[in-house]
């Protein structure tokens, strides 16, 4: 398979950050985005070990925690009681890891990080304002029919990856089922400059379990000095967005999270939407291949779906570079079906997990899920072995070991 020429479609943070490690690599490549700006939208924000080492090799690692907050620490509470009911330590991860911590970063700025080291390489093209619309593929390469400024186009490229998102015009084109399902409920995410640690001393990420309303509370750098706050809530099933997301509504939710004030008087930001949990049947067809949400969608809860896709973008990358350089073209096929079985094994179970924990209404099992959580937080050994996984280190090991 020829070295030449790369298109990535879906200038996201994975098709960003596969970008810049494809043009490291010698690779010409072209990167298409339908819009014409960075979605600066509140997106996914945390970043976890595996990822800040795979975003070193690429030379982002450094800038990413210089821009972002470092989270050592993320907290299990009962919300009806508001007990912390387990701390756990990245620390524990010193020994494997040269980033015991979690970075808390908006996705946007991690893409115009990555887009910006792209623009250093002369053969990288970032087309903004084209869309996917079609492709077609034989053994001489792909050709992508493309948007731009109303005027339909070709692009010619040897391989093709499609990094952009759950509604992947890649996927689609190629016929590819996007099995699973979607949850009843919608996520609500509202975003306050309310200072929650200084209120009840919580982490940067925290994750509140209550049968009636779980929260996920987690702070971003923002763009203000104190940085801001998201709180994640499910809306009920049935409630239209114009009731979940009114005044009173978010007065009423947020009241609820906080003992002094009401954080919805610093509110910056509401929003709803729906939430998958999908694979894609196949993240290979031929000449062209899915990454990130374009292969695979999940709930947010435990922050692994940008980690995942950052993870498909460098194996994909290494996989192409290897293949190019005179390696078996076997290695693509292993790739894609490697990076199936990782995020089934370990971002899917673990998500659904994650969900089943914080929504748990049987007062004996949540009972014995906190005591469980509690006890692991307290065993440094148990809870290392959590963090593995969390971290998605463990998902590392697994695909080296697989490779």
């Amino acid at each position: 398979m020829s070295r030449e020429h790369l298109a990535v479609v879906g200038a996201g943070p994975v098709g960003a950050v596969l970008a810049l490690a494809a043009a490291q690599r010698g690779f010409r490549v072209t990167l298409i985005e339908a819009d014409q700006a960075v979605d600066e939208n509140p997106r996914a924000a945390t970043i976890h070990p595996s990822t800040l080492e795979m975003l070193d090799v690429v030379g982002l690692a450094d800038e990413v925690v210089r821009l972002g907050l470092v989270a050592r620490y993320f907290d299990h509470w009962d919300r009806p009681t508001r007990a912390l009911t387990a701390r756990l330590d990245h620390q524990l991860l010193a020994d494997v890891t040269r980033f015991p911590f979690v970075v808390q970063l908006e996705q946007h700025k991690l893409v115009e990080r990555a887009l910006e080291r792209l623009a250093e390489f002369g053969d990288a093209d970032v087309r903004r304002g084209t869309r996917a619309l079609d492709l077609r593929q034989d053994a001489a390469g792909v050709t992508l029919l493309v948007e731009e400024a109303g005027v339909e186009t070709e692009l010619q490229a040897d391989v093709v990856i499609g990094t952009d998102g759950a509604r992947s015009t890649v996927r689609k084109a190629l016929g590819i089922e996007f099995e699973g399902y979607t949850w009843p409920e919608r996520f609500l995410v509202l975003t306050t400059a309310f200072d929650f640690e200084a209120e009840f001393g919580c982490s940067y990420r925290n994750y509140f379990s209550d049968p009636e309303e779980w929260v996920n509370l987690f702070k971003v750098p923002g763009e203000e000095p104190g940085g801001r706050w998201r709180a994640v809530f499910p809306a009920p099933t049935g409630q239209e967005d114009d009731e979940a997301l009114s005044d009173d509504a978010v007065r009423e939710r947020l009241a609820r999270l906080s003992l002094h004030g009401n954080p919805a008087d610093q509110l910056l930001h509401r929003k709803s939407y729906r939430v998958h949990q999908r694979v894609a049947a196949s993240f290979r067809d031929r000449r062209v291949f899915l990454a990130g949400d374009a292969a695979h969608a999940n709930n947010p809860i435990g922050g692994l779906g940008l980690n995942c896709g950052i993870h498909d973008a460098t194996e994909f990358v290494r996989a192409l570079a290897d293949v190019s350089a005179g390696a078996s073209p076997g290695l693509l096929d292993a790739y894609a079906e490697r990076r199936k079985t990782l995020n089934v094994e370990f971002v899917q179970q673990q998500t659904i997990a994650n969900k089943k924990r914080l929504e748990e209404s049987d007062p004996v099992k949540r009972a014995s899920a906190q005591e469980a959580m509690a006890a692991l937080a307290a065993d440094p050994e148990r809870a290392r072995a959590f963090l593995l996984r969390t971290s998605l280190l463990e998902s590392v090991d697994k695909s080296r070991a697989l490779v």
